[in-house]
């Protein structure tokens, strides 16, 4: 799910610009996109199921789901202007679509990595602290590489104290399996194959900072503004499945278990460490809560840090963020991602 992608900001802008006035207007046919992650099998259910399109009716309108089976190129080309929205974590929102220019807003952020993300070390009963002088391994400047980061600030390290070695998903389980790796970054399922390995110690992972990797739906700002019925289809489309989900429906389960390449314990397993926010009150409380500004806050800083931010980045604040109760993180003369609760409300509310 999580690659690092290779894509120009310029370019992003570029095409942003050209693709704003083909989407700023009112359109009853509408197109989203998303890749194989647990947290996000549903939208790719909404569609074989049906769910998507009894909601896309009821507001007059049509919706293609489209699987793209490259994390990244589902990014770019959301960016591009080619769909309208996208299945995406946050700070992949903040340093692509939004830094290149694109004004976007989080539908829903649908769940956090609960212990999806973890960070091993080689040998028994090792610690965080151990790691101190050591070279891991990890998808660099992903969302790895940024809980890395904020697993060594809560042991009062920082990156200086190791040294980061690139490596991509594709091969950090081979990787691990050497004997020159004695530690490493990885998100699931790569992550449950390294730390089944013999002798491996699980020092830190993402349950120990929840709700700073979430996994989300963005749509086109613009679009969402001037076609309001494509937010309340696909609300009401992803919280019938929850609703399924929620009630354990076999069927429905092993559905997606089946699409993600595994079994229903498999995926199961999976969800375990996702928190997926079941119901619009559970998906509201989370998007009201202040918590979640704090959270952007920190991949700003991370993402300038590690010049992701965007091409003539001068500070972490160089893009605006809005959140509920016109809370603004960052410039506010370039607000680009929006996190906006109105169409979870009406979920909650009864309203859809």
């Amino acid at each position: 799910m999580r690659k690092r992608r290779l894509f120009s900001l310029t370019a992003a802008a570029l095409a942003a610009t050209l693709s704003f006035s083909a989407q700023a207007a009112k359109k009853d046919e509408f197109s989203v996109c998303w890749s194989l992650y647990a947290g996000w099998m549903p939208w790719g259910y909404s569609s074989t199921s049906g769910i998507i399109d009894k909601w896309a009716k009821k507001y007059d309108i049509a919706i293609e789901v489209v699987q793209l089976n490259d994390y990244v190129e589902s990014i770019n080309q959301y960016t591009a202007g080619q769909f309208d929205g996208c299945a995406m974590t946050n700070m992949d929102a903040l340093t692509i679509p939004a830094a290149g220019g694109v004004d976007s807003t989080v539908l829903i952020a649908s769940d956090y990595s609960n212990g999806n993300d973890g960070l091993l070390i080689k040998g028994e009963g090792k610690t965080l602290a151990d790691i101190k002088g050591m070279q891991v391994n990890l998808v660099e400047l992903s969302v790895s590489h940024y809980f890395l980061a904020r697993a060594l600030e809560t042991a009062g390290l920082s990156e200086r104290d190791i040294k980061v070695v690139n490596t991509s998903d594709a091969d950090i389980v081979a990787a691990f399996s050497t004997p020159s790796v004695k530690a490493a970054a990885a998100w699931n399922p790569q992550l449950a194959d390294m730390a089944a390995m013999p002798k491996v110690s699980k020092v830190f992972d993402s349950s120990n900072i929840p709700g700073e990797i979430l996994d989300m739906m963005v749509v086109n700002t613009q679009t969402l503004k001037d076609n309001p019925a494509l937010g309340k289809a696909l609300i009401g489309a992803w919280f019938e499945i929850m609703d399924l989900m929620k009630a354990g429906n076999v069927e429905a389960l092993s559905e997606m278990a089946t699409a993600s390449g595994t079994d229903l314990d498999g995926y199961k397993a999976q969800l375990a460490t996702t928190k997926l926010f079941y119901t619009p009150k559970e998906a509201l409380d989370f998007a009201l809560s202040p918590e979640l500004p704090r959270s952007m806050a920190k991949v700003a800083q991370f993402s300038f840090d590690h010049g992701i931010l965007g091409e003539g980045a001068s500070s972490p604040e160089a893009i605006g963020m809005s959140f509920a109760g016109d809370v603004v993180v960052g410039d506010t003369r370039n607000v680009k991602l929006r996190f906006d609760p109105t169409y979870i409300q009406l979920a909650a509310d009864g309203k859809l």
